[in-house]
């Protein structure tokens, strides 16, 4: 499995912000979308970097402006990002050498293609396990 089929049974929408947005429209946008991390474009397609859950809590914690500092001041602008094509396993390597949650897809260009959660990841692996184990069950059964 790879990121190709998570975006496939999950969809290419991402909500995206612009960098002068506050820290309040974030939070709004991911209580609204139920989401952990929000990719920040001015145009929607270039990947300007990523405002997560974690940044917001640092942010108000060190006293950087509270929910009224913009998403540019707080966001994160080294973002990891991956291609449709990488697999399931790679991801989680990804994910864990990195310790973060949420992984912009990109296109060729370069250009925002989806988004992939850690979450997202735990469903696709289980689903090849399940796969995998159905597979042996009916090996040895014979069916």
């Amino acid at each position: 499995m790879n990121v190709q089929s998570i975006i496939g049974a999950k969809g290419s929408k991402v909500t995206t912000i612009a960098q002068t947005a506050s820290l309040h429209e974030v939070t709004r946008l991911l209580g609204e979308h139920q989401i952990g991390a929000i990719v920040v474009s001015g145009d929607g397609q270039m990947i300007e970097g990523i405002v997560s859950e974690r940044d917001i809590v640092w942010a108000v914690a060190g006293g950087g402006g509270g929910l009224d500092a913009s998403v540019g001041s707080v966001m994160s602008t080294d973002v990891v990002t991956c291609t449709a094509g990488v697999g399931v396993d790679r991801l989680m390597e990804l994910m864990t050498e990195r310790r973060i949650r949420h992984l912009p897809v990109a296109d060729e260009q370069g250009h925002l293609a989806g988004i992939v959660s850690i979450g997202d990841v735990v469903k696709a692996r289980l689903t090849e396990l399940e796969l995998e184990n159905r597979a042996l069950s009916d090996y040895i059964s014979g069916h």
